[in-house]
């Protein structure tokens, strides 16, 4: 995006100016970002809520501060707009800002034998969905709490969303509102038929496993913009 890499751009002469060390990446390379990130005392995003998401998974689980400043539609995560974030700098440089601390949590994928290579860790700022990949089929999901069986959802999906997430997806689901600042996390069925259907609020040290229990072809997708096949078995 020419815009957010321009404002980037402006964003950081002005840091250097002031005596500031800078360094610049687009935030879908994640790779180069992980690189640059240790030593790094802020990071600014120029976007919407999808450039912090990303900027989520490659920070995490370092507890660096990412202040956003929006370019995007809704920017429910971003803090400032670009037309006061060259004003506003010079108090968050003095220190004046404010730290909103946000759960997180940690999506381990490990697949069959035949696909090994999907085997990947995860940082979920806002959900972790489970979901069909065929428009008129069903998936199976079994589902375990602290390694005690909870139930085998026939359903559209099943998602774990963070307080953050609570507003989005989880929402739409049909799933409670957290305080933004809860460290609690929601189990939410998508359209179940003939299994649970309720949703489940759950400490922050609950362990919650899915597995794909045959039936039809399954997606994960982490914060909306990761998305791996699941083949039947992975969890």
């Amino acid at each position: 995006n020419e815009t957010a890499f321009s404002l980037a751009q402006k964003l950081a002469e002005f840091l250097e100016a002031r005596g500031v060390s800078v360094w610049l990446c687009s935030a879908w390379k994640g790779d180069e970002v992980r690189e640059q990130v240790p030593g790094s005392d802020l990071i600014l995003t120029t976007g919407g809520d999808g450039t912090i998401l990303r900027a989520v998974q490659a920070v995490a689980p370092q507890p660096i501060p990412i202040t956003g400043v929006n370019l995007g539609k809704l920017g429910f995560m971003t803090e400032l707009s670009a037309d006061e974030a060259l004003d506003r700098l010079p108090a968050l440089l003095a220190g004046e800002g404010w730290i909103d601390e946000r759960a997180l949590l940690e999506a381990e994928l490990t697949a069959t034998d035949e696909e090994p290579e999907v085997a990947q860790k995860f940082y979920v700022l806002n959900d972790a969905v489970v979901a069909r990949r065929e428009i008129a089929r069903m998936i199976y999901v079994k589902a375990s709490v602290d390694g005690e069986p909870l139930t085998t959802y026939r359903a559209d999906g099943v998602m774990v969303a963070t307080a953050t997430g609570s507003t989005g997806y989880s929402l739409a689901a049909g799933g409670p509102v957290l305080h933004p600042q809860a460290d609690e996390f929601l189990l939410v069925p998508i359209l179940p038929h003939l299994s649970l259907n309720y949703n489940l609020v759950l400490p922050p040290a609950a362990v919650v496993k899915l597995e794909i229990n045959a039936g039809h072809r399954a997606t994960l997708s982490i914060d909306g913009h990761i998305s791996l096949p699941l083949p039947s078995g992975a969890s």
